[in-house]
């Protein structure tokens, strides 16, 4: 199977076997489910000044250099590429981002830590809810400056060099971390790796989140190798990220639930 075609195919499978809020048993399970919606509900007017900001960005078609660690890009391969085709394609939109809001508020939030600025936009919504320090990783200075534009947060550093190098120092002088989004490099080896570096760092009422679960064969690939961890207790597929927990009041469960 074409590498292009698994996406789709990998949305027709989460499609046919997602299931509702209805579908949920347990307390911890339909509670969490009903927070996400609540959560939603009730910031539906929130964070408006950074959806100006994604227009802003999307209107802006200056071509600038990126230097790309990673699987690419399946849109714009290209090395120069405007500012406006990175937001389009590569940028969580504002309903998954709010998902990540979501869950990193589910933790103490004293660190954040986000693999993949990319255009700021989802750094933008992690750093309204961290009640420490939100500290994002990108390999392209030329989109970390455009990341970094008007952004005024003092609880946010931006961490700019190849992940590999620039997380494993940055982890031992910050051993304890809550919330840690994935969404950088896109290959099994490098999605392992980002795994294994946070791995020691997690607690039990940390939260991670692999973005892209069904980008490729790969990226699949690695996450079925991740929840199958032991260390892993609780993982939720929806389709375009999946979430982890550690800490889980029942049997090792794996659910795909609808968004």
């Amino acid at each position: 199977m074409p590498n292009f075609l698994f996406p789709a195919l990998g949305y027709l499978y989460y499609w046919l076997l997602k299931e509702d809020q209805y579908s949920l048993q347990g307390p911890f399970l339909s509670d969490l489910y009903q927070d996400l919606k609540n959560f939603l509900k009730y910031h539906e007017e929130d964070d408006l000044e950074i959806e100006n900001f994604r227009k802003e960005l999307l209107h802006n078609h200056k071509l600038i250099p990126v230097e790309d660690f990673g699987a690419g890009s399946k849109k714009v391969p290209q090395r120069d590429r405007k500012i406006s085709d990175i937001t389009r394609f590569s940028t969580s939109g504002r309903k998954f981002a709010q998902l990540y809001q979501f869950f990193a508020s589910k933790t103490p939030a004293q660190l954040l830590i986000e693999l993949g600025t990319c255009m700021g936009i989802t750094t933008r919504y992690l750093s309204q809810v961290a009640l420490g320090k939100l500290a994002t990783f990108e390999g392209s200075s030329s989109i970390r400056e455009v990341a970094k534009t008007g952004f005024k947060k003092e609880n946010t550093e931006f961490i700019l060099g190849k992940i590999q190098d620039t997380l494993p120092p940055f982890l031992e002088k910050n051993p304890i971390v809550d919330f840690a989004l994935v969404d950088a490099t896109h290959t099994y080896n490098a999605t392992m790796d980002y795994f294994e570096m946070l791995l020691p760092h997690l607690h039990s009422k940390s939260i991670l989140v692999i973005a892209d679960i069904y980008w490729s064969r790969e990226m699949y690939q690695a996450w079925k190798t991740i929840i199958a961890k032991p260390e892993v207790r609780l993982s939720l597929d929806f389709y375009e990220c999946g979430v982890l927990f550690f800490d889980f009041p029942g049997e090792k469960t794996h659910r795909i639930l609808d968004y």
